[in-house]
């Protein structure tokens, strides 16, 4: 793939990435508006087990796919990678009925891991918590056929069905949700558990719609695949059995890295409320509250900034793998910096703006619902979007030059850290000690990460650190500009209602943004991460002359 590919493919999930995210979000301010905390937090009760099972049950089949397929496509061979989408079909369609028995079925038994006490449901029960897993847990029946034709797709280097169905999907999803909330609550006058249960059917609707828009895609590629087909000038004659022993090979450490923020939450979900009830440093229900901000109404906005890596992990597989196997050093050393250059660019300002305006971000968002949390939550968790971004592109690049078993490895010591610690620093720190044990445990584990990528793909720090240094420089600069301008306008317009939220944010991101903006062209970083060299080279050519 060329860079200009790249950067085109990149962009286009990216887009989709970022409308999906900005859905995720802008849907949970009224839903929370109509639901409250409560609801969230029992959203997630379902949810994140969900998610878990979801991971499993599709073992990272869209990169796996992705990569077999972009490999043989690489030495002129088509055909297999046809036979293992019509093959991989019925194998995804029984993973998925296996892992929708599993949730159901266990639904029971997990609801009472994740509550212990029902006292800290405010009003709901512990059946409401079954039901909500069980009626997400339907989904399953449909997603993971989808995460088989996304990765073939995207073997053909073609973005554009999985960014459009993932953006669809997600329409729908929220479409359902808010419209069986409201119905439910202010129409059939209904309980919060029944409203927030069925609207975790969502999930199924929205797969549905997005599995219609893949069908869509293959009707109308599917000449142009099959022709593509019939030119192989190369023929693998795999068996099933060794095709899928290579994709399985890829996929199974491609789930864990999957799996890395829904498994962090899920020890959350499972010492939280509980860790804090016993801490005694919470009242009763606060427990509950936090946990809803911690895993759903903050998480939804650090999320945001997360998205340009989530695009290009899922680009840079076919990528580096190409580059890997034509054995071509300089292209891959050309794409790691370019896309590590390009995250940090994007990514560290924006941790850097919500963690200094994090009440006017959460005010503006969810008011007035536990602002005085939820701003707290969002100044000391906003970092962790920074932690995600880079343990997801470095476990693409690991996956790419084949080392993806160090992926796996640095998911499980970073799990223990956080398994270990969560429980112990919860009890005694409160709200904060879960936080600060997600850091320890993504640090340990992007730690492992980088040392593998700079020894087994020969990859140089060095440059990468002096050229980024300036990123963190300016998003300092920018922070500063924005804290003052938020303390300024705060003191003439305090936040008591969301409009005086809505005045401080928007001038203290106006002048922030400026700043960063200002300071990036001045010293030529924009041009640098884009990659206008001439105009940098011009620059400093003028600065020597001057």
């Amino acid at each position: 793939m060329s860079d200009a590919k790249l950067l085109r493919g990149t962009l286009v999930l990216t887009a989709a990435t970022y409308i999906s995210k900005m859905l995720g979000l802008i849907y949970v301010i009224p839903f929370t508006a109509i639901v409250g905390q409560t609801g969230n937090a029992l959203y997630q009760f379902g949810f994140i087990p969900y998610t878990v099972l979801l991971s499993l049950a599709t073992l990272g089949v869209p990169l796996a796919v992705s990569k077999f397929v972009s490999k043989y496509q690489s030495m002129g061979d088509y055909q297999i990678g046809y036979r293992l989408l019509k093959t991989g079909i019925l194998f995804m369609a029984v993973n998925g009925v296996i892992a929708f028995l599993v949730l159901y079925v266990s639904a029971p038994l997990i609801a009472s891991w994740i509550v212990i006490d029902p006292n800290e449901l405010k009003g709901n029960s512990m059946e409401d918590v079954i039901f909500t897993i069980r009626m997400v847990s339907v989904a399953l029946l449909i997603v993971p056929i989808m995460a088989i034709i996304r990765g073939f797709f995207q073997g053909h280097q073609s973005m554009g069905p999985t960014a459009v169905s993932q953006v669809i999907e997600q329409i729908v999803r929220i479409i359902f949700i808010l419209l069986a909330v409201y119905f439910i609550i202010y129409v059939k006058d209904g309980s919060l558990g029944l409203a927030v249960g069925i609207a975790t059917l969502g999930a199924f609707f929205g797969a549905g719609a997005g599995m219609i828009v893949l069908l869509w895609y293959w009707i109308k590629r599917k000449s142009l695949i099959l022709n593509e087909v019939k030119s192989s000038t190369v023929t693998h004659t795999l068996s099933l059995k060794e095709m899928y022993k290579e994709v399985i090979g890829y996929a199974i450490p491609l789930s864990f890295i999957g799996l890395a923020i829904p498994l962090f939450q899920l020890v959350d979900l499972f010492t939280v409320t509980n860790a804090l009830s016993k801490s005694g440093l919470m009242a009763e229900g606060e427990p509950v509250t936090f946990f809803a901000i911690f895993s759903s109404t903050a998480h939804k906005l650090i999320l945001i900034p997360m998205a340009l890596a989530t695009a290009f992990s899922i680009t840079l597989v076919p990528t580096i793998t190409k580059s890997f196997i034509l054995n071509d050093r300089k292209a891959l050393q050309q794409q790691i910096t370019k896309t590590f250059r390009i995250i940090l660019f994007f990514t560290v300002p924006a941790i850097v703006g919500l963690s200094t305006l994090s009440y006017p971000v959460f005010s503006f968002f969810y008011w007035p619902n536990e602002v005085e949390m939820g701003g707290m939550v969002l100044r000391y968790y906003a970092p962790i979007a920074l932690f995600f971004s880079l343990f997801a592109v470095s476990g693409a690049i690991l996956q790419g030059i084949n080392k993806q078993r160090f992926a796996v490895i640095a998911l499980v010591c970073g799990l223990i850290v956080k398994l270990s610690l969560n429980y112990i620093l919860l009890y005694q720190w409160g709200p904060l000690g879960g936080i600060f044990s997600t850091y320890l445990g993504y640090a340990l584990s992007i730690a492992i990460m980088l040392w593998a990528i700079r020894r087994y793909a020969g990859y140089q720090f060095n440059e990468l650190f002096k050229e980024t240094t300036s990123v963190f420089v300016f998003s300092t600069i920018m922070g500063l500009y924005a804290w003052i301008v938020m303390i300024y306008t705060q003191h003439h317009f305090p936040i008591v209602n969301w409009t005086s939220a809505a005045i401080v944010l928007s001038s203290s991101v106006l002048v922030g943004f400026s700043i960063y903006i200002l300071l990036g062209y001045r010293f030529g970083v924009i041009q640098s991460v884009l990659g206008n060299r001439s105009r940098q080279q011009s620059f400093n050519s003028k600065q020597n002359e001057d």
